[in-house]
């Protein structure tokens, strides 16, 4: 790298004006060349460098250099990542000069005596023993027995921080913000006053130690300097998600011991979502977690019967029905009718379409009627009798003989009487019992899906809190849901409820944009304290950035990323990682793909 301050004579600083003026303008730069006018240094520096007491300016940026002068007496390992990870750019340089056992240990031995000679004089005097001079030889002490045993070494040490900024404002908005995170690290930071210059090429890739401003460091102390750190999601309970790229260890992780169960995964077609899925679902199964699936393709189908799952198909012709009417009677709560009623009322509009005000209305009105005139009201005892059905609200608006309430029966014709009155039109015959269970919609119609996916929710939701105990439920294509405003929002206040009753909700999508574009998609990103993010394409790389706030490298590394590779976020936390399965695990699930 080339030196931005070694310019030409041409370009020096002038000492009137504090400037370097701009390069000669000229039509044929190789004719230029060619006269020996301009050296590959004046090609490649900076139109001019504007030297001030605390800043610099280059071109349009502006610098400000600190250097460290106090340090706290105890640290832990990696105790700069608050400085390392600061939210804007720094140049950030170390310089570690190794010292001479022998001078170092002569120089303590020094120091020793004349704080020895210090407490014996105060002592003497009747005054009390300075503690900091008390502490400081304790450990003076302790680090002469160390050196002489040959167990630790000394050094050198120097840390400067250089803060790049667009305006001056924001530089100096940014440095009170490092000095914040530093005082909060017990470390004293100075800026380079009047040594800007300095500072700006000690904080370069030249190893250019400029300012030599250092602290004495053992080895210890100097090994918890060292600034990169990867995060270990090695637990001893949970099961198996894969490789640590960063340093090989395994990623061993139970999602239940975070703030809640959810995940998100994310990932374009071919990246292994489905692999990972499966072989998450096998492992949670293994470990007692019951596991719950809404599939969209039919694609879990063979996997369900392979353990001994119940697979529960959803068509024209399917024996299993469910009633989207149905209450909670066991342990039910004193507001179960409201509730229902206002889930209904997001179902209705996923059914009907948008609603105005006056037919909201309405159709609050109808839900109520609807249930009375089966007996049920807001009393609990009453959620024992049976439950209406669609039907029975469709008759209802029908009854209301007015030409609002007969559009509202027009749109739920089709459900009732029309194409579709066979799968939602009766009585709820089934009940989750198998600790497999997948419910496939493949074999409805595209805009049908939606609808089956909202009721099985519901459904799902009124059997958890039933009976609380660890389960995951996997939501595949979550698009489908999240498309729809009504649908997409019952999926995120499921996301929310769902730790109450100990159920991890993962959502699974290869449509990153759509899920993403949506405040619902980015809410339930937001309640999911576990997400993976596989291989992505070059148009959804982008969204994922600004919403994970990646780095440029992790941001490459999803869209050079294998099969099953990816990024893995827990909590705080956050690797790459490669999905690996043994051969058994492998096997079943290619061979059921």
């Amino acid at each position: 790298m080339f030196n931005l301050f070694n310019l030409s004579n041409k370009q020096k600083q002038s000492k009137e004006t504090g400037a370097v003026p701009a390069l000669p303008k000229t039509q044929n730069v190789a004719e230029f060349l060619g006269k020996g006018t301009v050296s590959t240094k004046d090609i490649i520096a900076p139109s001019f460098i504007e030297v001030d007491f605390n800043h610099l300016k280059i071109d349009s940026k502006y610098y400000r250099t600190l250097f460290i002068v106090g340090y706290p007496r105890y640290v832990s390992a990696n105790w700069l990542y608050s400085l390392i990870t600061f939210d804007h750019p720094l140049y950030i340089s170390m310089y570690i000069y190794p010292a001479e056992s022998k001078a170092v240990l002569d120089d303590l031995r020094r120091k020793i005596a004349e704080m020895e000679a210090t407490i014996e004089n105060d002592i003497k005097a009747g005054k009390v023993v300075d503690p900091s001079v008390q502490v400081a030889l304790d450990d003076a002490l302790a680090l002469q027995a160390e050196l002489a045993k040959g167990a630790e070494r000394f050094f050198q040490f120097g840390l400067y921080v250089t803060v790049p900024a667009d305006t001056l404002e924001e530089l100096n908005q940014l440095t009170k913000e490092i000095d914040s995170v530093l005082a909060s690290l017990l470390i004293v930071a100075r800026q380079a006053t009047l040594e800007m210059e300095e500072g700006f090429k000690s904080t370069l890739p030249i190893f250019y130690d400029k300012l030599a401003v250092w602290r004495n460091m053992d080895t210890t102390s100097l090994a918890t300097t060292f600034p990169f750190a990867t995060a270990s999601l090695t637990r001893n309970e949970g099961i198996l998600y894969g490789i640590n790229q960063h340093d090989g260890s395994l990623i061993i992780f139970d999602r239940f011991t975070l703030e809640n169960a959810n995940s998100v995964i994310l990932g374009k077609s071919g990246g292994g979502k489905s692999f990972l899925v499966k072989l998450e679902a096998l492992r949670l199964l293994m470990m007692g977690v019951d596991v719950i699936i809404i599939d969209p393709e039919n694609e879990y189908k063979k996997i369900a019967e392979a353990v001994g799952g119940e697979f529960v198909e959803f068509s024209m012709k399917s024996q299993y029905k469910i009633n989207p009417f149905d209450l909670t009677s066991t342990n039910a709560e004193p507001d179960e009718l409201s509730n229902k009623i206002l889930d209904l009322h997001s179902l209705m509009r996923v059914i009907m379409g948008d609603l105005t005000p006056s037919q909201d209305a309405l159709l609050d009105r109808s839900l109520v009627l609807t249930y009375r005139e089966k007996n049920i009201t807001q009393d609990p005892e009453t959620f024992k009798n049976e439950p209406p059905l669609l039907e029975d609200l469709y008759k209802t608006f029908l009854g209301m003989e007015t030409p609002e309430a007969k559009e509202l029966a027009d749109r739920l014709e089709k459900f009732v009487q029309g194409s579709a009155s066979g799968i939602f039109n009766q009585q709820s015959n089934f009940d989750i019992k198998n600790p497999f269970t997948v419910f496939g919609i493949r074999d409805l119609e595209e805009n049908l899906r939606p609808v089956a996916m909202y009721i099985v929710l519901d459904y799902i939701w009124n059997r958890v809190r039933k009976d609380k105990k660890k389960r995951v439920l996997i939501v595949d294509e979550a698009w489908y849901l999240i498309k729809k405003k009504d649908s997409g929002a019952y999926l995120h206040s499921f996301a929310k409820r769902a730790r109450k009753y100990f159920l991890g909700l993962t959502t699974i999508t290869q449509d990153v944009e759509d899920f993403l574009s949506t405040e619902e998609g980015k809410a339930i990103i937001t309640n999911s304290s576990l997400q993976i993010i596989l291989k992505q394409s070059t148009a959804a790389v982008e969204k994922i950035t600004d919403t994970f706030y990646l780095t440029g490298g992790e941001k490459h590394f999803l869209l050079s990323a294998g099969v099953g590779e990816g990024l893995f976020f827990a909590g705080q936390s956050h690797v790459g990682f490669k999905v690996i399965a043994s051969e058994e695990e492998r096997s079943l699930i290619e061979t059921v793909t």
